[in-house]
C-alpha cells in the first residue's frame, strides 16, 4: 500500500512540474557554430539552463555537440509552451533563407546573445 502512495505521489509531482512549465511559457531559440554554417532550432522553458547544456556539451552525442553548435543568435518568448512548440515546428519546417531572415531581423550582426541571457 505504501509503495502505491509513493508511485502516485511521484506521478502527481511530475504532472505538477509539467503544469508549472506550461504556466512559465516557452522560448524558441536558434544556435549556430562559429562559421554560422549550421543552425539548430530548439524549444525550452528554461533558456539559460538549456543553452548552458549546449555550450558545455552535456550530451556529447547530440547534434549540437557533434557540430559544435553553441552560439545563441535568436530567441523568442511565448506565453505557453504549446505556442513555443508550434513556432519551433514552423521554423524547422522552413528553409535556411527564412531562418536567416528571422535571425537577422533580431540580431543582424550575429552576436552571441549568451552574454545577454547570462545576466538574467
Amino acid at each position: 500500500m505504501n509503495e502505491s502512495l509513493i508511485i502516485v505521489g511521484y506521478i502527481v509531482k511530475n504532472e505538477l512540474d509539467e503544469l508549472e512549465k506550461m504556466k512559465r511559457g516557452g522560448i524558441v531559440y536558434i544556435i549556430t557554430n562559429k562559421s554560422h554554417r549550421v543552425l539548430y532550432t530548439g524549444v525550452t522553458s528554461d533558456l539559460l539552463s538549456r543553452i548552458k547544456k549546449h555550450r558545455d556539451k552535456e550530451f556529447p552525442n547530440s547534434f549540437s555537440a557533434r557540430y559544435n553548435v553553441y552560439k545563441l543568435v535568436y530567441y523568442r518568448f511565448f506565453s505557453t509552451i504549446q505556442e513555443a512548440i508550434a513556432e519551433e515546428k514552423r521554423i524547422k519546417g522552413g528553409n535556411r533563407k527564412q531562418k536567416l531572415r528571422l535571425i537577422e531581423g533580431l540580431n543582424p550582426d550575429w552576436n552571441d546573445l549568451w552574454d545577454e541571457i547570462v545576466e538574467w
